[in-house]
């Protein structure tokens, strides 16, 4: 009947948008059984980040470390057993705040290890493992500036990261109400703190241990502190693709373990409290009752329901 009814070049056409539909249902059914397709390949690409405090950094020449990837690195190490497989190639790939969702959508990235807040609008994107971090975002500043409040960043420019939410929370905040600042934005946190460094910025406003680890690598952290009121909790989590509950599962249930056994508690010390590469420096973050908190009831929640505590 279509071939009464149509054109040759109408048929060819339709026939051409059916096979299109075909491949791009066949790639969708692929990304979203992740497990499937670490098992074919033997390989498997975890999002890393340049500079996201004691969570994810670089050492250079492609060696990336830090609490989240230490997590990530176990979880694979339990989906290589879960598997069957006698090996496993793990594949870093550096991702920023502004890219970071758009490739775990498209499936360059299968497991992202960075500092992802877990929020309401994201979750309509993606998916996140049970939060095992959470974060206070603050303001640093120079020591010898004088700012010890939001009120006084009134003519004041502040630095932070392309991607992220930290000025539009500082925006929100109440006790921001009336106060005009200029925004200056880092295409990275190591960036983002240079503005700071330089004085090209008053305020770095951003995740308290991102924060912290920036001055703990800075030539003189004594030059810097953390001040001013905590503008918001955020739930920190590993970030993976929607609508693959195999691979949640597998993700979840290896955090879960880590948590009741205090191995993640035993990572947080080596991160956040032990002296850390490059300069062998400590962050100096204790670990927050939030944290302790989330990892006694494991949950994906988003940030809006910590928000309502």
């Amino acid at each position: 009947m279509l071939n009464k009814l149509v054109s040759p070049s109408t048929r060819r056409a339709l026939l051409a948008a059916a096979a299109l539909s075909a491949v791009v249902g066949s790639v969708h059914a692929q990304a979203t059984d992740t497990l499937k397709k670490i098992k074919d390949s033997g390989s498997v690409t975890m999002g890393v980040r340049e500079s996201s405090g004691a969570l994810s950094f670089t050492l250079g020449d492609g060696k990336y470390v830090g609490y989240h990837i230490d997590i990530c690195e176990k979880v694979l190490s339990d989906v290589r057993k879960q598997l069957g497989l006698s090996s496993l190639a793990v594949k870093y790939q550096p991702v920023t705040s502004q890219n970071r969702i758009p490739l775990v959508q498209n499936g360059t990235v299968d497991i992202e290890c960075g500092s992802t807040t877990n929020n309401a609008t994201r979750q309509k994107d993606v998916a996140f493992a049970v939060t095992t971090y959470v974060e206070e975002v603050r303001i640093a500043v120079k020591a010898s500036s004088g700012i010890t409040s939001i009120a006084q960043l009134a003519g004041k420019t502040i630095a932070t990261t392309t991607g992220t939410t930290s000025v539009q929370t500082l925006r929100k905040h109440e006790r921001a109400t009336g106060v005009d600042f200029k925004e200056l934005f880092g295409k990275d946190h190591a960036d983002s703190f240079l503005l700071l460094e330089s004085g090209r910025a008053d305020a770095f406003v951003m995740d308290g241990q991102i924060l912290a680890g920036n001055i703990s690598k800075a030539k003189n952290p004594a030059d810097y502190k953390i001040v001013g009121e905590v503008l918001s909790v955020e739930p920190i989590a590993i970030m993976m693709r929607k609508d693959d509950p195999a691979f949640k599962k597998a993700v979840d249930d290896s955090i879960k373990a880590m948590m009741k056994s205090g191995d993640i508690a035993k990572l947080y010390d080596k991160w956040f409290l032990q002296p850390i590469p490059p300069a062998n420096t400590k962050v100096g973050l204790p670990l927050s009752e939030a944290t302790k908190a989330a990892w006694a009831n494991p949950n994906d929640k988003p940030m809006e329901d910590y928000a309502k505590k």
